[in-house]
C-alpha cells in the first residue's frame, strides 16, 4: 500500500515541470544579479528602471512615470516609490510633463547616466555567463513570447 498523498500532478519528476524550472532559473539568476549590482549601489528594480528610463529617452524625449512602468512592466505604484529612492541617491529627476500637468517625466542625472553604463556592462557580462548554456537565439526565441509586450 502506498501511503504517498496524491499531488495530481501531471509530472512524474519535478524536474519535468516548466513552472518549476523557470522558478529556480529566475531564483538563480536574481541572485546573480543582485550580486553584481550591489557594488554599484543598485537593487534589481532600481536598475530596470533607469536603464528603461535610458532606453525609452534615447531620442530626447523623456518618458513619463506611467510610460517607464509599462516598459519595465512594474506596477505604477512601485515604479513611483522605486523612482522617489532613485531620485534621493540622485540618479534622476522627476518633473512636471509640460504635456500633463498630472504626470512627471524622468530624466537621468549625469550621475545616473554614469552609474546605469556600468551597471548595464556588469548585467550584460553576467547575462552572457548565466545564459551560456543556450544559444542566445534560441533563448530569445523562446522567452520572447512568454515576456508580453516590451516595445
Amino acid at each position: 500500500m502506498n501511503d504517498e498523498p496524491k499531488l495530481g500532478t501531471r509530472y512524474k519528476e519535478a524536474s519535468e515541470s516548466p513552472g518549476l524550472l523557470l522558478w529556480r532559473t529566475t531564483m538563480r539568476w536574481q541572485r546573480v544579479m543582485t550580486a553584481v549590482l550591489a557594488p554599484l549601489g543598485l537593487t534589481h528594480v532600481q536598475f530596470v528602471l533607469l536603464a528603461s528610463a535610458m532606453w525609452l529617452g534615447r531620442a530626447g524625449k523623456p518618458p513619463n512615470q506611467a510610460q517607464l512602468a509599462g516598459q519595465a512592466g512594474t506596477d505604477i505604484k512601485m515604479t513611483s516609490d522605486v523612482l522617489a529612492r532613485l531620485e534621493s541617491k540622485g540618479l534622476i529627476t522627476r518633473e512636471a510633463d509640460p504635456s500633463d500637468s498630472r504626470a512627471k517625466v524622468i530624466r537621468a542625472t549625469s550621475i545616473g547616466i554614469d552609474v546605469a553604463k556600468k551597471a548595464i556592462t556588469a548585467v550584460e557580462t553576467a547575462d552572457a555567463a548565466f545564459f551560456a548554456a543556450v544559444e542566445n537565439a534560441d533563448l530569445v526565441k523562446i522567452l520572447r513570447p512568454l515576456a508580453g509586450d516590451i516595445d
